[in-house]
C-alpha cells in the first residue's frame, strides 16, 4: 500500500478531544481510547500540502466561499454515490450537528415531534431537547444479526405534530447501510405524512465491501425536494477539527428559509482551512481513501476473529459501513454500570457507553477501530483479559 496506516502518532500533546483529556473524561491517564469518531489516521498528504500553502501565505482574514468549493462537492458525491446535484444546492454550514440545529430552528417549533431511530448518536437527542422540541422514537428492530427499521411502527406513531424525521445513514452505532427497498418505504411514509427528513450521511463514504450508499435524496425527485442531506470530509479524511461540512438542499423554498436561519444566528463565517482541507480531500483524496477502506476492512476482519476466538461472550454486530462497531456485551449478565466500570477501571479502555445511545443501547458498548492495528490489537488484550478474570 502507498499509505501508512500502521504508524503510530502521538496525539496527546495535540489537544486532542480523544487523547488529551484522559484524566477529565475517565478519571485515568492510562485508559485507551477507542471511543469518539475520530481515526488516528493521519490525513492524506494532498490535503496537509494544501493547509501548508495556504499557512505560508500568512493573511488568515475573513474569507468567502469560491465556486471551486460547490464544485468539489458536486464533483465528489456523483463519483462516489452516484448522484447528481446541481452547485446551487449546495450550503455551508459549519459542522453537520449545527446542520441538524439549523433544519430543526427552520422547519419545527417548540413543542413539535421529530423522530429519532435508536439506538442512534446522541447528540440528536440533544439537537431536539435543547431546542424545545419533543422525540418521538422508531426503535430499530434487531434479528441478533442486522438492525432493521420498523416502518409499521413509524406510520402507527406519527400525529400533526411530527415534522422531521432524523435519519442517520449509514447509522451510527449499528453500522447499517440502508438499502434501496428500505429508503423507499421510509420515503412513501414521510412524503405522504409531509415530514421532512434531514439526512446525516457523514459516514456515507466509509462502506465495507459488498454495500452500497444510497443518498435518500437521490432515489427520487419527489423526495429530494423533501429532504435536507447533511455531509462532510470530516470522517472521511479524518479532518473533523477543520469544521467544514455540507447541507445539499434541492427545494429552493426550504434552502432559502434555511439560509436566513444561518444568517439569522451568525453560523455563515466560514472556516479558511476548512475551504481548503475539503476542495483537497475532495479533489485529490480519492486514492487514499480507497486504500483505507482496505484496511478498515482488515481491522474489522481482525476485531471479528478475535473476539470469536477469544472473547466469545462478547458478540460483534457486524457493520455494512463506518469505522464504529457496536458490541453486545448482555451474555456476560451484568448491569450497563457494571459494564462500564469493568471497561474504565479493569480493562483500562474507554469505549461509548451503549445506553447513551438511547432505547435499545443497555448491555451494548461502541468501539472506534480507525487505528493502527496494533492499537486495535491492544484495546481487544485487554477487554480479554478482564473478562477472562471475572
Amino acid at each position: 500500500m502507498k499509505y501508512d496506516f500502521d504508524q503510530i502518532i502521538n496525539r496527546k500533546s495535540t489537544h486532542s478531544a480523544k487523547w488529551s483529556y484522559l484524566k477529565k473524561i475517565y478519571g485515568d491517564e492510562d485508559v485507551l481510547p477507542m471511543w469518539v469518531a475520530d481515526m488516528d489516521f493521519k490525513s492524506p498528504n494532498e490535503v496537509i500540502k494544501a493547509m501548508e500553502e495556504r499557512v505560508r501565505h500568512g493573511i488568515f482574514g475573513y474569507t468567502g466561499i469560491p465556486k471551486s468549493f460547490y464544485k468539489s462537492v458536486a464533483n465528489w458525491v456523483k463519483k462516489r454515490h452516484g448522484w447528481n446535484i446541481d452547485e446551487e444546492w449546495i450550503v455551508f454550514t459549519p459542522g453537520v450537528v449545527t446542520g441538524l440545529n439549523l433544519a430543526v430552528l427552520s422547519f419545527s417549533k417548540k413543542g413539535d415531534k421529530i423522530v429519532l431511530q435508536p439506538p442512534i448518536y446522541p447528540p440528536f437527542y440533544k439537537v431536539i431537547e435543547k431546542n424545545g422540541r419533543k422525540v418521538l422514537n422508531n426503535p430499530l428492530k434487531f434479528n441478533g444479526i442486522r438492525y432493521i427499521m420498523d416502518i409499521d411502527d413509524l406510520e402507527k406513531n406519527i400525529d400533526e405534530y411530527t415534522k422531521i424525521l432524523f435519519l442517520c445513514s449509514p447509522h451510527n452505532p449499528v453500522g447499517r447501510v440502508w438499502d434501496e427497498e428500505e429508503l423507499k418505504r421510509l420515503e412513501k411514509v414521510c412524503l405522504e405524512k409531509e415530514i421532512l427528513v434531514v439526512s446525516d450521511e457523514i459516514h456515507g463514504d466509509i462502506i465495507y465491501s459488498g454495500n452500497k450508499h444510497i443518498p435518500i435524496a437521490s432515489i427520487s425527485d419527489d423526495m429530494a425536494m423533501n429532504t435536507i442531506t447533511l455531509m462532510a470530509p470530516s470522517k472521511t479524511f479524518n479532518i473533523a477539527g477543520l469544521h467544514t461540512s455540507v447541507a445539499i438542499i434541492p427545494n429552493e423554498e426550504i434552502r432559502k428559509k434555511y439560509k436566513e436561519t444561518i444568517d439569522l444566528i451568525g453560523a455563515n463565517t466560514t472556516n479558511i482551512f476548512g475551504l481548503v482541507g475539503l476542495e483537497a480531500a475532495y479533489n485529490y483524496g480519492e486514492e487514499w481513501l480507497d486504500e483505507l477502506l482496505i484496511y478498515l476492512e482488515g481491522n474489522l476482519k481482525f476485531l471479528m476473529d478475535y473476539i470469536e476466538k477469544n472473547i466469545p461472550e462478547i458478540k460483534v454486530v457486524r457493520p455494512e459501513g463506518t469505522f464504529l462497531i457496536w458490541l453486545d456485551f448482555r451474555e456476560l449478565e451484568l448491569s450497563d454500570e457494571e459494564i462500564k466500570d469493568l471497561m474504565i477501571n479493569k480493562a483500562k479502555i474507554g469505549l461509548n457507553h451503549g445506553p447513551t445511545f438511547g432505547i435499545g443501547g443497555s448491555g451494548f458498548q461502541r468501539l472506534n477501530i480507525g487505528c493502527p492495528r496494533s492499537i486495535l490489537e491492544e484495546g481487544l488484550s485487554r477487554i480479554k483479559n478482564t473478562i477472562n478474570n471475572l
